[in-house]
């Protein structure tokens, strides 16, 4: 088995393979080290906006958070820490980029192609996350500045902010968290926003030795909060899928907090949304409107009509020059480079097959003519929670047909293309009244096509029960020896 990525996702396989005899597999990770997103993305005050009693394995609860809502560090160093505990990390090979992978039909494996040397593999796991390829914005003249120019996922630590001139463009959840850190220092900044984002009081709070040391002594206290806090996720449910108007004491704490922090009204119009709450991702911060706030702080929602090499050019003819140009915005979720370099049975890639980012896959994990393929926080497979609860549903999935192929001689499977049809169909009817559908917004959630193809159109258990067992009348099935030992395998039209 070969699993690319060393995050959640690729490390949370790994444990669970091995614990359940699977352990011939390797982990790819192109990374000087594993962690994912949160090895990547080390700008100053990156953190979790997700509980840390939620944001870690059931099966490895961490009593040594030391904030409610876990720093970037820590998340990164628990991964490392669950990977050597759980006996994962013999098997990950850091700095290995996975260049190709491809299914031979014949031999019945996925062929890889990993820093110029080949792999076979039987299984194939996609853990990259979506977090895992920063986008550039394609604006006019951007290369042609004379200044530093870097992405927040690819931080510059050498660079230092004391005394710039200082641009950000984007305004998601990354900019809320640097742009605190940064204002302080530098001479100026201007935020160049498009789209004002909602942001709500952060319950963030230091977690005591005290507290800490009951966790460790009492497991027992720390699994009560865990699901104290899951609860509180789920609440929101409803209001995100089915009842947006039930979102309106959220949006209503929104803008008490802008009231609270943003005196001026014109500066507060400017960063009041125009669309529902939760349309967008909405972030939490107590220090992002202060900052915005300060006498070397401005807003700019103008848009930007280029670059030219002493500043940015917006629409109202004015250049702002800036030294620094830094870009808080956001992932490539559905134009992805990984996915042109996984072909499928057709030799396709699945950027082919998605065609202009239009993603869609079976419970999020399986894609119809990419046989023994998994894919771990795939097309609407996001449930409003902690994303780890969704990579071991996914993960569970994965053991029960792992387990199953290995008692039933199962040599590959493969979601018949009327099967995902109808998943795709059941999920789009889910999400049609959802306020991520409806809310007025556009977002990375959604497709060129305006097709939701980031969330599950419901609760975490109706999840975690789609993605118990596997349902192998959904699936074509091939058993028999492999092509490769001497006998060309069977299908089988359903599997029982």
């Amino acid at each position: 088995m070969a699993i690319i990525g060393a995050g959640f996702g690729g490390i949370g396989a790994a444990i669970r393979c091995l614990q359940n005899g699977f352990d011939d597999l390797v982990v790819f990770e192109r990374a000087a080290a594993v962690g994912g997103t949160w090895e990547v993305n080390t700008y100053p005050g990156a953190q979790c906006d997700i509980p840390s009693v939620l944001y870690s394995f059931s099966f490895a609860p961490n009593p040594d958070w030391t904030r409610l809502y876990p720093l970037q560090r820590e998340i990164q160093a628990y991964i490392a820490r669950c990977a050597a505990d759980f006996g994962v990390t013999p098997h990950i090979r850091c700095g290995h980029d996975v260049t190709d992978a491809s299914w031979d039909d014949l031999a019945q494996v996925w062929r890889l192609t990993v820093n110029g040397s080949s792999f076979t593999a039987d299984v194939l796991v996609g853990a990259t996350g979506p977090f895992s390829e920063p986008s550039r914005p394609d604006i006019p003249g951007l290369d042609d500045f004379d200044g530093d120019v870097f992405h927040s996922a690819q931080w510059d630590h050498d660079w230092s902010p004391t005394g710039k001139r200082v641009a950000v463009i984007g305004t998601g959840a990354s900019a809320v968290q640097f742009v605190p850190q940064m204002q302080p220092q530098v001479a100026h900044l201007t935020l160049f926003q498009r789209t004002p984002t909602w942001i709500l009081p952060h319950p963030d709070r230091p977690i005591s030795q005290r507290v800490r040391t009951m966790f460790a002594r009492v497991p027992a206290t720390q699994r009560a909060l865990r699901g104290a806090c899951s609860l509180v996720q789920e609440m929101m449910v409803p209001g995100l899928v089915s009842y947006p108007a039930l979102l309106k004491p959220a949006a209503a704490l929104g803008r008490w907090h802008l009231r609270r922090q943003v005196a001026d009204e014109t500066l507060r119009a400017e960063l009041t949304p125009t669309y529902s709450f939760g349309c967008k991702r909405p972030t939490f911060s107590n220090r992002y409107y202060p900052a915005l706030t300060a006498p070397n702080a401005a807003v700019v929602s103008e848009a930007i009509v280029g670059v030219r090499a002493e500043g940015i050019e917006t629409a109202d003819g004015r250049v702002h020059e800036v030294d620094t140009i830094l870009l808080g915005t956001g992932f490539k979720l559905a134009a992805g480079e990984g996915f042109s370099r996984i072909h499928g049975a057709d030799g396709r890639s699945l950027s082919q097959v998605w065609g202009n980012g239009e993603m869609k896959a079976y419970r999020g994990t399986s894609v119809a003519g990419f046989p023994n393929l998994f894919m771990i926080l795939g097309p609407n497979s996001v449930v409003y929670t902690s994303q780890v609860v969704t990579i071991e549903a996914q993960v569970d999935y994965l053991i029960d047909a792992l387990k199953t192929m290995r008692r039933r001689g199962i040599r590959s499977f493969d979601v018949t293309q009327s099967a995902q049809a109808r998943f795709v169909n059941e999920v789009d009817k889910g999400l049609e009244d959802s306020v991520w559908n409806t809310g007025g917004c556009s977002s990375y959630y959604l497709s060129p096509s305006g097709r939701n193809f980031t969330f599950w159109p419901g609760y975490v258990f109706t999840f975690r029960r789609a993605m118990k067992h596997v349902n192998w009348d959904d699936f074509d099935v091939r058993t028999g020896v492999s092509h490769r030992h001497g006998a060309s395998p069977t299908r089988e039209a359903v599997f029982g």
